[in-house]
C-alpha cells in the first residue's frame, strides 16, 4: 500500500521540486535514505485516521522542521568552518581525481624502472662482487671498529719524543734512574715501531710513523752523544750510554772489527767516538784557563823584546811566574783527565779472551793413558780470511795525540820559567803525569826529553831532564820501600797476635 500511494505521490513531488528549482532535477527513489524515510512516514500516515491527519500532523510537521532548523543552526555555528572546508575540498574533488589517476598511471609505468634498477644495484653491491666502493666502505667500517688501536699507534712518536726530551733533560755526568728509565721506554718504543713495520711494510701511517720516530732517536743519538761530553762523567753513566749508542745507532759498531779475528774488541766506531768526546771536553776544560794562558802569552812576548834587544847580564829574562801558574794547572787537568779518558776507555771496550781450543777434563784417579783411547784434536772452524786487515782500536793512536798536545804547549811555554827550582817543580809534574798514564800503557816521560830551549846557551834541556829523572826514580825507590816496609811490618804484628801465647 505504502507503495502504491508513493507512485501515486511522485508525479506532483517532482513536480513541486521542478517547480522550487527548475535548475535542478533529481528522481525521489535516488537515494535509498530518502526512500527509507519517505516509506517510514507513508507507513505512519496510513496508521493514522483523517481526522489526525487534518488536525494535529500539520503542527507536528511544523514542530520537527522548527526542530530540525534549530539542530541544523546550531551544527552550522558549531561546525562552520569544517563544512566550508569540506565544500572547498568538495569543489576541488573533481580536479584532483583526474590527476590522481595520471600519477597512478605514471607510477605503474615507472615501478619497471625502479625494479630493473633495484636488481641492478643489488647485483653491483652484493657481498660476492669486487667493487671500490664497496672495498672503500668496508675500509672505512675497519678503521671506525679500530679506532682505539689506532689512536694509539699514532701515539707513538709523541710518546718516543717525550720520552727522549724528558732523559736528555734529566740527562747529566751522574744520569740517575729517571732518565735511564726513560732512555730504555723509548728504545722500547722504538723496537715495537720497528716491529710494526715489519708486520705492516706497505702501510703509509706505519711509514710516516717510522719517519717521525726516526727523527726521534736522531734526537736521542745527538742527547748521547753530548752525554759523553759532560764534565766528570762517571764509569757507570758512561757505559749505560755507550749501550744506549750500541741501540740506537748499531751502525757505529763495525762487526768487522775484533768480531771476526777474535783480537780486538768489537767496538767499531764507538771507541773513537768515545775518544772524541772526552777529547773535547779535555780541550774544552783547558780552554778554561784562557786568562791565564792570555798571561803567560804577554810574558812570551816581553821575553822575546828582551831576546831581541841588548844581550847585556842586566837585561837577561827573569820573569815566568805567570807561565808558571798556567803550566802547573794545565799539567794538573791533563794528567786527572787524560787517566780519566784511557782508564774509562779500557774498562768500557775491553776485550774478552778467546779461547781456540778446549781442555781436557781431569778427572782425580783417572789415568787417560792407561785406558788406551785414541784422542783427537778438535775441528778447527774454519774462518773466512778477510782481505782487509782489521782496523786497530782507537786507543792506540790515541795518546800520542794526548802527548802531542802537551808536548806543543811545553815547548811554546816552558822557555818562559828560568827559576831552576820551578822548572824542576814543571817537570817533576809532567813526569808524575807520565808515569800516571804509564799505568795504562801509555808513558811518555822519554819523548819529553826531545825538548831543548834553544835560547839558552851552553846549556840544553836533556841534562835538566836527566837530573829530574834521576831525582824522580830516587823518591820513586824511596817511597816503594817505605811502602814494602810497612807492609813487611804489618804482617809481622799480625804474625806476632796470632803466635803469642793467650794470658
Amino acid at each position: 500500500m505504502t507503495d502504491a500511494i508513493l507512485e501515486l505521490l511522485d508525479p506532483h513531488l517532482n513536480s513541486n521540486n521542478n517547480a522550487s528549482s527548475p535548475s535542478t532535477s533529481r528522481p525521489l527513489r535516488a537515494s535509498s535514505t530518502d526512500a527509507t524515510t519517505t516509506t517510514k512516514y507513508l507507513n505512519r500516515l496510513t496508521s493514522l485516521s483523517l481526522e489526525q491527519i487534518r488536525n494535529s500532523e500539520p503542527q507536528s510537521i511544523s514542530q520537527s522542521a522548527h526542530s530540525t532548523l534549530l539542530s541544523l543552526q546550531a551544527l552550522s555555528n558549531r561546525s562552520h568552518k569544517a563544512l566550508i572546508s569540506s565544500s572547498d575540498h568538495l569543489s576541488t574533488l573533481r580536479n584532483l581525481i583526474p590527476s590522481l589517476g595520471q600519477d597512478v598511471k605514471a607510477l605503474q609505468e615507472r615501478i619497471p624502472i625502479l625494479d630493473s634498477e633495484a636488481v641492478r644495484f643489488s647485483t653491483t653491491y652484493s657481498k660476492s662482487s669486487d667493487n671500490p666502493n664497496l672495498d672503500r666502505r668496508k675500509k672505512a667500517m675497519q678503521v671506525s671498529r679500530n679506532v682505539d688501536r689506532i689512536s694509539d699507534v699514532l701515539e707513538l712518536p709523541a710518546l718516543l719524543s717525550t720520552a727522549v726530551s724528558t732523559s736528555s733533560a734529566n740527562a747529566g755526568p751522574n744520569a740517575g734512574s729517571a732518565a735511564s728509565g726513560n732512555y730504555s721506554t723509548a728504545l722500547d718504543l722504538y723496537s715495537h715501531i720497528k716491529r710494526l713495520q715489519t708486520l705492516y711494510p706497505d702501510s703509509p701511517l706505519i711509514k710516516d710513523i717510522i719517519l717521525q720516530a726516526e727523527d726521534a732517536m736522531k734526537t736521542m743519538t745527538t742527547n748521547l752523544i753530548a752525554g759523553l761530553r759532560t764534565q766528570n762523567i762517571r764509569l757507570a753513566a758512561a757505559m749505560r750510554t755507550i749501550g744506549w749508542l750500541r741501540r740506537v745507532a748499531p751502525e757505529l759498531e763495525d762487526p768487522r772489527r775484533g768480531h771476526e779475528t777474535g783480537t780486538g774488541s768489537g767496538e767499531g766506531s764507538l771507541g773513537a767516538l768515545f775518544l772524541v768526546c772526552r777529547l773535547a771536553n779535555l780541550v774544552s776544560t783547558l780552554e778554561a784557563l784562557d786568562p791565564l794562558r792570555e798571561l803567560a802569552d804577554q810574558e812570551t812576548q816581553r821575553r822575546g823584546e828582551a831576546a831581541a834587544g841588548e844581550r847585556a847580564a842586566s837585561s837577561k829574562w827573569s820573569g815566568g811566574q805567570q807561565t808558571e801558574r798556567y803550566l802547573k794547572r794545565y799539567i794538573e787537568i791533563y794528567r786527572e783527565q787524560s787517566f780519566a779518558i784511557v782508564s774509562l776507555y779500557k774498562n768500557i771496550f775491553t776485550p774478552e779472551p778467546v779461547e781456540n781450543g778446549s781442555k781436557p777434563i781431569s778427572v782425580p784417579g783417572l789415568d787417560l793413558k792407561s785406558l788406551n783411547l785414541k784422542t783427537q784434536p778438535p775441528a778447527k772452524p774454519t774462518k773466512k780470511v778477510d782481505p782487509l786487515q782489521a782496523l786497530p782500536p782507537a786507543v792506540a793512536t790515541f795518546p800520542l795525540y794526548l802527548v802531542r798536545l802537551l808536548t806543543d804547549t811545553l815547548r811554546t811555554y816552558l822557555p818562559n820559567v828560568r827559576d831552576k827550582s820551578s822548572r824542576e817543580s814543571l817537570l817533576s809534574q809532567v813526569l808524575y803525569c807520565a808515569a800516571s798514564l804509564g799505568r795504562l800503557g801509555g808513558d811518555f816521560s822519554m819523548i819529553l826529553t826531545e825538548l831543548e830551549d834553544e835560547e839558552v846557551e851552553d846549556e840544553t834541556i836533556v841534562p835538566e831532564w836527566e837530573e829530574v829523572m834521576r831525582k824522580h826514580r830516587a823518591l820513586a825507590g824511596r817511597l816503594e820501600q817505605l811502602t814494602s816496609g810497612q807492609a813487611a811490618g804489618g804482617a809481622t804484628k799480625s804474625i806476632s797476635r796470632v803466635t803469642s801465647p793467650v794470658h
